[in-house]
């Protein structure tokens, strides 16, 4: 794995220098885009909107408009924006992870401490795993202020998880939210029942990415210039006078399954 950022955790007055590493890699199948005259393969390209000419990667530069004007920014302008936070990811507090909406939830990435910082690294991680907490920091990472998670992972390595800022989560107030009436009670004791029934300890290995699977087996019927059936599937429509009927029904079901 190649390292995307270093620098160093901020832990009190103990610095533990690390390596960022991402976590996770993409599951979607890798499909080009195609002329469909000829299946010619389809390029972007970066263009000048005034010429119509490509522009070379090492001839564009960014910047901000400010009253019909650019102001171009380069490699300084970014490097003297908070130059402590491109180097140090500083922990600001410690909490519960309950505490977090997974809502709050981004990225994931892995910590690897460099020369020297094995042992502070070691301790943090012990530190955590014992009192169940987790660290909650920001830092600089590709031109951006990223606010984060540290936590441990399978209890043998540090994750940071990046986080959204509240400022980033939208309102839903414009939503149709159903309000006021209440469920009939026994409508609500079946559904705790069905819950009960359905609950289990969670285990990620039981899940997969079944649709990459379907579209291969699709990809190689066609490859084999077999035709391709779609099944008729509706969009289910549920009546609130079938609440009841439908929680008994997925309850048999359930049993029916555990035995």
């Amino acid at each position: 794995m190649r390292a995307i950022w270093n620098g160093a955790i901020g832990f009190g007055l103990v610095n533990i220098p690390i390596k960022l590493y991402s976590a996770t890699d993409s599951s979607t199948l890798d499909l080009d885009m195609l002329d469909q005259k000829d299946l010619s393969n389809i390029k972007y390209k970066r263009v000048n909107e005034n010429t119509g000419k490509e522009v070379a990667w090492e001839n564009i530069v960014k910047g901000y408009k400010i009253e019909d004007k650019y102001i171009v920014l380069n490699d300084d302008d970014f490097a003297a924006v908070s130059p402590e936070k491109s180097k140090i990811l500083s922990i600001a507090q410690f909490v519960k992870e309950a505490e977090i909406d997974p809502a709050f939830f981004e990225t994931p990435y892995f910590l690897e401490p460099q020369k020297n910082g094995e042992a502070a690294y070691q301790l943090l991680l012990k530190a955590l795993i014992k009192t169940k907490m987790a660290g909650i920091g920001s830092f600089i990472l590709r031109e951006r202020e990223v606010l984060c998670l540290i936590r441990p992972y399978e209890n043998k390595i540090l994750m940071v998880n990046r986080m959204r800022y509240p400022a980033e989560m939208r309102d839903f107030d414009d939503l149709k939210i159903p309000g006021g009436k209440a469920p009939k009670a026994e409508e609500l004791k079946m559904a705790e029942q069905l819950i009960k029934s359905l609950a289990t300890t969670f285990d990620p290995k039981k899940y997969s990415d079944t649709y990459n699977e379907d579209l291969l087996k699709i990809i190689r019927q066609k490859a084999k210039g077999k035709k391709v059936k779609i099944a008729d599937v509706k969009e289910p429509k549920g009546k609130a006078s079938d609440l009841m009927a439908m929680l008994k029904a997925s309850l048999q079901k359930g049993k029916k399954k555990a035995g």
